[in-house]
């Protein structure tokens, strides 16, 4: 079986969030269109407590986008965003969520950030998302969302670990830094993963 992943579609990642990704809003037609493909869709949202370890307000005297230790891991430190319970943390409403038949939740523990659907950074505890996965027989992951460069790429590069036929559809997402997008293409590929334009997908399915 095939799976459409919906990563993090969420109100802070969109123009006007706390941790807005340029043209972020620009995949949800898309997305909704991608969905009438798919036997199975699946989204991931981002769901911090609002004292994560991952935003600068967290640390006194830091700034957005400096960088400190999380537990073992270096942290780039964010804007609050996606946290519990408020606005940014809802999917975006344009998105169509009908055909989602279920959500994982991520980044919830406050001591360690979590970009990949599968995983947190240390892969320390696992979301779920595998096992879900793996039950209802998916053999394949087409993968879109925000942000590219982040969680989309980290979920496409665990999804690839773990085994599955992974597809990152390049034209249903969009980073936050070029370069770094450039950077995690070359990771995904290398790791036997296809970035492809939605216009494959009716082939290839």
């Amino acid at each position: 079986m095939d799976v459409l992943l919906l990563v993090d579609v969420q109100n802070d990642f969109l123009p006007g969030g706390s941790l807005a990704v340029p043209q972020g809003d620009e995949i949800i037609p898309l997305l909704n269109k991608l969905q009438k493909q798919f036997p199975l869709v699946v989204a991931t949202q981002d769901w911090h407590p609002h004292n994560h370890g991952s935003f600068a307000t967290s640390h006194e005297g830091k700034k957005e986008f400096e960088t400190t230790m999380l537990g073992d891991l270096e942290q780039i430190l964010w804007p609050d965003h996606c946290v519990q319970g408020h606005r940014g943390a809802g999917f975006a409403k344009e998105l169509n969520l009908n055909r989602v038949e279920a959500i994982f939740r991520k980044g919830t523990d406050p001591e360690i950030d979590s970009y990949s659907g599968f995983f947190d950074n240390g892969k320390l505890k696992s979301t779920g998302l595998a096992d879900y996965l793996k039950g209802r027989g998916v053999k394949r992951v087409f993968a879109g969302g925000l942000a590219a460069d982040f969680c989309v790429g980290f979920t496409v590069k665990d999804a690839l670990e773990l085994g599955f036929e992974t597809f990152l559809i390049e034209d249903a997402t969009r980073p936050i830094d070029p370069e770094g997008w450039q950077k995690m293409k070359t990771e995904i590929t290398r790791m036997g993963g296809e970035i492809i334009n939605s216009s494959r997908i009716e082939s290839l399915i």
